[in-house]
């Protein structure tokens, strides 16, 4: 059913996400819908980061712009599924996955944006890759949930590569890509003590949270 749309994702990335992730996050529901709140309020703070930085740039303006308030959204609705599932919310430390991502980024300009923009694109793309593999193996309300983002997430992912396409040199993004890439894969096959919602390989099958 999203083949087509999913498709690109998986050229993009480069490793899929391991099966262990995935059965190991079926039995955290509750730090999984916590950590997916806290990765919508980031992605939306993050984008109006880029709205606040680069005021001259009106086609990231836009993008940005429609951006955060869709994931203000998303972040309002898991909140909900929250709250119904009597769930609360409650402070849960960072994964090391963006942070390590930001680490390699270029510091001078217009590189930096660049290479923010990619990072925005593997961010995107991961996790509408886990929402696709999560969704069949979830109840109802939460399949139907996990469905209905990822026509927005591969969205954004496409936005973001889009205007890093658009600001990057001649010959540039590929080579960024590819080693922004390698490393996000590495994040994401690695053991991972802590699990979150882009955390890698759990290192073992009793693997606890970590919230401090």
């Amino acid at each position: 059913m999203y083949q087509a749309l999913l498709a690109p994702i998986h050229r993009f990335l480069h490793c899929p996400t391991p099966q262990a992730w995935c059965d190991h996050a079926v039995t955290q529901i509750p730090t999984l819908l916590i950590d997916h709140a806290n990765c919508e309020k980031k992605a939306a703070a993050t984008a109006m980061s880029l709205m606040y930085r680069y005021v001259d740039r009106s086609d990231l303006l836009l993008l940005m712009s429609r951006l955060a308030r869709e994931e203000l959204h998303h972040f309002e609705q898991v909140v909900e599924l929250l709250r119904q599932r009597q769930i609360d919310y409650t402070v849960l430390s960072p994964s090391r996955y963006a942070s390590q991502l930001l680490k390699g980024a270029r510091t001078h300009e217009p590189a930096a944006l660049v290479d923010k923009l990619i990072i925005g694109a593997y961010i995107e793309a991961r996790s509408c890759e886990r929402f696709a593999l999560l969704a069949p193996q979830l109840d109802e309300e939460l399949q139907r949930f996990y469905y209905s983002l990822l026509r927005s997430e591969a969205r954004h992912y496409s936005d973001y590569l889009a205007l890093a396409q658009q600001y990057a040199k001649a010959g540039e993004l590929e080579e960024r890509v590819c080693w922004f890439g390698e490393r996000e894969a590495a994040l994401i096959l690695d053991p991972d003590e802590t699990f979150r919602f882009h955390s890698g390989v759990p290192v073992s099958s009793d693997i606890r949270d970590h919230s401090s």
